[in-house]
């Protein structure tokens, strides 16, 4: 396995010397509409907009620089400041692997923000949104672009604060307020795994830079990696959403739906993708546990999202279990080490185009019927909303791997590359496919096809222009970027200078076994879900459903176990702590107060005020001191 250059070139201009403009204006467009607040109501959510689209283009233009250079100079640096006098300097990484998600996140970010503009034309605080919705964007952005651990995780708590903020944009609704609680907590017991690894990497190599850092991992004892490794594992499964910190995720749904596309498809959830795939030195050599952990906690995390996704009714959450289980597909090809980091980061970009088409078309539907999430509430709305349903279709395609469009080559990608090296969790994605196949078509099925389940009240629209176009753009990279990414290797070479590249660069098979096996368990989970959802009648109230169905329904209990691991042991603590500090620590402090209050009271009686009885206390002593003293002598 060749290593990522390590020579790093400093530019002075260009458009890479001027890449911290990518962060500092969606960060202006933030602050410049929460600090002049009313004043922006007007035009604030075109400054919102106008400031993604501009960080976007300094992305592109960064991007076409990048490409004008060797190989060997694809990596390059752009010093900003001192930020720890002599020890932490802060800076800016442009190398394939950074680029490559800020073109996802500008690009991807900046049609969520224009369609934003129809979503949220009635809300009175759309400047408030717009406002956020940039923070995020630029809080990503520098976790992404930084050069060391200190600046991604700046860009790491920036993401967290936008998600709560995002999450619990409509905090008048106490479910909002909730999950936008939990979405911040569990994200912390992440972010301490994070926060304690790079205090390892400090200690044990002087330093946080990856530029730094590249030429001294090596140096490190297998147990010094290992614990970096897994806790560094432990922050990515916390912002990625994978077992056992993935939540936060559904809930995270109660915010408004251009939110959940832009956690889901181009910012929060890929973090922890990103930071595995970038410290893939303390990962690898390939087979370490760390590795397989990296890969396991995927396998198991694509397989429990697919399942909650086969019981959802709202639309939103079966979305949402679709983006832990697909994000679990991406961890397993970063735990393959470099040989799957091409088909991991291919897979992030595909999936940031049909994921964002798919909550995007979800929130389409909703805009066109009252806000409605239950899909037992749709049926037939393909007349209805023609453009809605060609786009969302396509993004289903996409997802589900039907063959030549994007997922087929990136999805198939990393299952035939597991297969190889790590049979047993190749298999299992393949069979979470399968899956896929089912939850997905029956969310088409439920929702664009059938008879119409809707409310009286209910109206289906198509949406207006600002919103649709983004929809058909986003439609388009769904069907054509995954072929171009991965045939040819192209993702793969392109990744190289700052990934690394595997000693045998490997090839995507159209008609290999697991491959073909994929297509056939995809094929039977459609045309399963065809004849329950849409060739039968769908009830409007959801049938009970055996224990399966209830395990998926309450997200395979993990609220449950949460409660019961953590919560209720932590109510007992502090009841304990409490009941000890009451009858323990201020019992002790009151009784020895109380003694002291009541010997002084009693030892107060002796104090009379008469002259006489001091003069008797005075004689009675001086007696019983000297019939001591005699008795002392004759002794």
């Amino acid at each position: 396995m060749e290593s990522p250059a390590e020579i790093i070139q400093h530019t002075a201009g260009g458009a890479i010397g001027l890449s911290w403009l990518m962060i500092v204006l969606p960060l202006l467009g933030a602050l410049i509409l929460l600090v002049l607040n009313r004043r922006t109501d007007r035009w604030g959510h075109l400054l919102g907009v106008a400031m993604s689209l501009a960080s976007f283009v300094v992305a592109v233009l960064a991007f076409v620089e990048l490409l004008g250079l060797g190989e060997a100079e694809r990596r390059q640096a752009v010093h900003l400041y001192e930020f720890i006098p002599g020890m932490v300097d802060m800076g800016l990484l442009i190398d394939p692997l950074s680029i490559s998600f800020a073109l996802l996140i500008t690009g991807v970010g900046s049609l969520i923000h224009i369609y934003s503009i129809g979503y949220m034309s009635h809300d009175p605080d759309r400047r408030r949104f717009f406002a956020y919705l940039n923070l995020f964007v630029a809080a990503m952005l520098l976790l992404v672009l930084s050069d060391n651990y200190v600046g991604l995780f700046i860009g790491w708590e920036g993401v967290g604060l936008a998600s709560y903020l995002l999450i619990g944009f409509w905090q008048f609704k106490p479910s909002a307020a909730v999950a936008a609680k939990k979405a911040f907590v569990v994200n912390r017991v992440g972010d301490l795994g994070l926060l304690v690894g790079m205090f390892i990497v400090w200690t044990s190599f002087g330093t946080l830079a990856f530029a730094d850092l590249g030429t001294k991992v090596g140096t490190a004892s297998d147990g010094t990696l290992t614990a970096i490794g897994l806790l560094f594992l432990l922050g990515a499964c916390g912002k990625s959403a994978q077992l056992p910190l993935q939540s936060w995720l559904l809930d995270a749904m109660e915010g408004p739906t251009p939110v959940s596309a832009l956690i889901h498809a181009a910012t929060m959830v890929t973090a922890g993708v990103y930071l595995v795939v970038r410290s893939g030195g303390f990962f690898f050599p390939e087979g370490s546990p760390q590795a397989l952990a990296v890969a396991i906690v995927g396998a198991a995390t694509l397989l429990a999202g697919a399942i909650i996704g086969c019981a959802k009714d709202d639309i939103k959450k079966g979305l949402a279990g679709s983006t832990m289980s697909q994000i679990g597909y991406m961890m397993l090809g970063a735990g393959l080490g470099p040989v799957g980091y091409a088909f991991a980061i291919g897979h992030l970009i595909t999936h940031g185009f049909f994921k964002a088409n798919m909550f995007l078309g979800a929130g389409s539907v909703m805009h066109g019927m009252n806000d409605e999430v239950n899909m037992r509430k749709y049926g037939g709305l393909r007349k209805h909303m023609p453009i809605t349903f060609v786009t969302f279709l396509v993004g289903y395609l996409a997802i589900i791997g039907f063959p030549l469009l994007s997922g087929y080559f990136t999805k198939d990608g990393i299952i035939e590359t597991a297969v190889h090296h790590q049979p047993v969790l190749g298999w299992l994605a393949v069979l979470g496919a399968g899956l896929t196949g089912f939850y997905m078509s029956r969310m088409v099925f439920m929702t664009f096809f059938g008879e119409k389940r809707w409310d009286k009240d209910a109206h289906p629209h198509e949406s207006p222009a600002v919103m649709t176009w983004p929809l058909i753009i986003l439609s388009i990279g769904s069907l054509f970027l995954g072929g171009y990414l991965i045939l040819s290797n192209r993702l793969m070479l392109w990744l190289s200078p700052a990934v690394g590249r595997p000693e045998v660069l490997p090839e995507f098979h159209f008609l290999s076994t697991p491959g073909l096996a994929t297509l056939g368990l995809v094929a039977v989970g459609a045309a399963f879900a065809w004849m329950r959802y849409g060739r039968a009648t769908v009830p409007v109230v959801a049938p009970r459903g055996s224990f399966l169905t209830t395990f998926a329904r309450r997200d395979l209990y993990g609220d449950a176990i949460n409660e019961s691991l953590l919560m209720r042991p932590g109510q007992w603590l502090t009841r304990f702590a409490v009941y000890f500090d009451n009858r323990g620590i201020d019992g002790l402090v009151n009784g020895l107060a109380a003694g002291i209050g009541g010997s002084s009271g009693r030892l107060r009686r002796l104090q009379t005020g008469f002259a006489r009885t001091y003069a008797l206390s005075i004689l009675i002593g001086a007696a019983l001191v000297t019939g001591a003293l005699l008795l002392v002598g004759n002794i």
